[in-house]
Parts: structure tokens; sequence; C-alpha cells
């Protein structure tokens, strides 16, 4: 329904916030929103995957995605540009940072909102095919383009 959309849109809108506010500071230059979209409960992803729980006011998962190719570009240009083959520790550290970044980011957006929560740390899967299973009816995925690498910012809040 529309209604529940726009319920949506005002859980979306402090994710929105962290994308368009954190990239920058961590060396990006265009941070672009290419689209919103509703996804089913289950959906598959490949390349790697970070979740973090939210409690408090709202309650759910927010979930980040991006391709191999991607998430190795993202590590590397957090590493100040130090060439990333593979995913190893500090590149995944760096990942994880990244998310916690994002995510606390968005609780202060929604602290501003007086909607107040907590964050738990990521947990990080990566691989090809990926099955993501939220327990929510309405997942919003909010589609990113980060210097030309795509980011999905998958919210399942209620």
């Amino acid at each position: 329904s529309k209604g529940g959309w726009w319920v949506d849109v005002r859980l979306i809108n402090p994710f929105i916030g962290a994308v368009t506010g954190i990239m920058p500071q961590i060396g990006f230059s265009n941070i672009t929103r290419k689209g919103i979209s509703l996804k089913e409960k289950k959906f598959m992803v490949s390349g790697v995957v970070l979740t973090l729980g939210i409690v408090g006011d709202k309650k759910g998962n927010v979930v980040y995605s991006i391709d191999m190719d991607g998430a190795k570009k993202i590590a590397s240009t957090m590493m100040m540009g130090m060439p990333v083959e593979e995913l190893d520790d500090m590149s995944k550290s760096a990942l994880s940072e990244l998310s916690n970044m994002l995510t606390a980011n968005a609780s202060i957006n929604f602290s501003n909102d007086g909607i107040n929560v907590d964050i738990s740390v990521p947990t990080m899967m990566y691989g090809e095919e990926i099955e993501i299973n939220l327990q929510k009816d309405n997942i919003v995925c909010i589609d990113f383009d980060v210097d030309g690498i795509v980011l999905s910012v998958n919210v399942a809040l209620d």
C-alpha cells in the first residue's frame, strides 16, 4: 500500500543521508542514488554482504551488499589506495568498519528525528549466491552508484 511505502521512506532517509555523508569523507567523489525497490524476505546476492542488527524504537536489520570487485575497490580506497587483490583480513576489517560507520551515522540521523536505536556489530559473508533471509515483510533496497561501484543498502525495519 502507498501508506506503507511512505513509512518506509521515513525509515530509509537516515541511511540515504549516511551513504551520501560518509562516502565522501573516506575518499569517494560521486555518490548517486540509483533507485529504490522493494524486496521479498528472501533474496540472493553475490559478493560481500554485511549485516547489522538494529534495536530500540525500530527493530530489524540493515544489509549492505557490494559485488566482489566493488568491495575490493572500496577497501583499497579506505586503505589509502593500497591495492587489494583478494579479500584479506585487512580489507575485510575495512569493509566491516565502513558498515559500522554508515549504520552509526544512520542511527544519529534517526535520533535527530526522535527515534532512538542501537546497532550490533556487523557480520560479514562473501561468495556467490548468498541467500539473505530477513523476517520482515517490506524490505526496501536503496542502490547507490559510488564512483561506479554499486552499493546496495537493504533496510528491514519495523
